[in-house]
């Protein structure tokens, strides 16, 4: 079945007796066990498993065209899972530009029990030069946050396949619905659902899919089981309504955001505009051979430094100053002040997460911000 089909069928797991077109929220924390003490419902007790949990697993696990998915309370529980069931002196390779969250807990929760390099993934025949002896994985972002460089998927997958590692990537700024890196050769996908995927900016989640259920998958499902950090029934229930609608919605956030990139890149006060839809990107090649789209996510360097920046975000009416992504409305952002000091990110870069309003609204609130 194609995306569309998938997003809207594949969640529904069972039927309730009152015959629900839409699976009902499933509160209950604990499910009764049978006379020889088995669980035939399916489900023994929240933490380990629930009816909406496990629908949500098994559409995300079909988007990606995996064979299974954990769903998370967050995206950053995802990803501190993933590094959790690495064992301890294990070595990871990892973009140099990527979501900050991940970057700080690398160097901060797991500094005592990991060793990182972090590389620039674009420069593919650098990478062999820093596999090690305790190298495990490869971590990789594509489309990176901020500066949205894109990583050849099956060029890094060729170089893990030989040395044995794992290579997981973080899809969260493409989408199911844009990109599937386990057909390009990734071992584990992992998202923050808050962002596209919930897409209303009023669910928390992350997810790891996996492509085989391995001895290691086993040790990332046991985390989320007995570590609990899960979603509650009605987080996995708001998580399956957005879903229907994502592929859908991603179709209004590639167009809005190539539009409104290719206003920017012409714009005298912008000095560069970092979209992997657009030809003059670094990446676009490799982009436009691995996604189906372009997102609607994309950064911009302003004319003025710093304080200028500042100007524009302060100056736009209808893009929200907040951060996150991927919701129906834009959102801006100075991004270095949100990393904090010792971002690595350019003062006068301002990341902007375009929303589903009229493209023509938006463009003359830039327009004016920009003036």
């Amino acid at each position: 079945m194609k995306p569309e089909t998938l997003a809207i069928h594949s969640g529904n797991l069972y039927e309730s007796s009152t015959k629900d077109v839409t699976p009902p929220i499933n509160l209950s924390t604990t499910f009764f066990r049978d006379e020889d003490g088995g669980y035939s419902g399916g489900h023994m007790y929240s933490r380990v498993s629930n009816p909406n949990r496990s629908a949500l697993e098994q559409v995300l696990t079909n988007l990606e065209k995996g064979a299974d998915a954990c769903a998370f309370s967050s995206g950053n529980t995802a990803g501190m899972s993933l590094f959790q069931a690495l064992a301890p002196g294990s070595h990871i390779i990892a973009a140099d530009d990527m979501y900050w969250g991940f970057k700080k807990q690398l160097q901060s929760i797991f500094a005592d029990t990991l060793t990182i390099d972090f590389i620039d993934l674009t420069d593919i025949d650098r990478i062999s030069g820093y596999i090690k002896e305790n190298t495990v994985m490869i971590w990789v972002e594509t489309p990176s946050n901020p500066l949205l460089k894109i990583t050849d998927l099956v060029a890094i997958s060729a170089i893990t396949k030989k040395h044995n590692l794992i290579l997981a990537c973080d899809s969260t700024f493409a989408s199911p619905c844009l990109q599937n890196p386990i057909s390009l050769g990734a071992d584990i996908v992992m998202h923050s659902s808050t962002k596209y995927i919930g897409g209303h900016s009023d669910v928390l989640g992350g997810a790891l899919i996996t492509a085989k259920k391995s001895a290691f998958w086993e040790k990332v499902r046991n985390i989320q089981q007995i570590g609990g950090a899960v979603p509650s029934p009605f987080d996995c229930f708001l998580l399956l309504r957005s879903i229907k609608t994502l592929p859908y919605r991603m179709r209004g956030h590639c167009e809005n955001g190539m539009a409104l990139a290719q206003y920017l890149e012409q714009h005298p006060k912008v000095e560069a505009v970092f979209y992997p839809g657009l030809p003059a990107h670094a990446q676009h090649e490799i982009a436009r051979q691995q996604m189906t789209g372009f997102g609607g996510m994309l950064s911009i360097l302003v004319k003025g430094g710093a304080d200028e920046a500042r100007r524009v975000v302060n100056t736009v009416k209808l893009f929200a100053q907040a951060t996150s992504l991927g919701g129906v409305e834009s959102l801006i952002e100075h991004r270095a002040s949100v990393e904090g000091p010792d971002t690595k990110t350019p003062q006068n870069l301002i990341r902007i997460s375009v929303g589903l309003e009229h493209i023509d609204d938006l463009i003359a609130d830039f327009n004016q911000a920009l003036a």
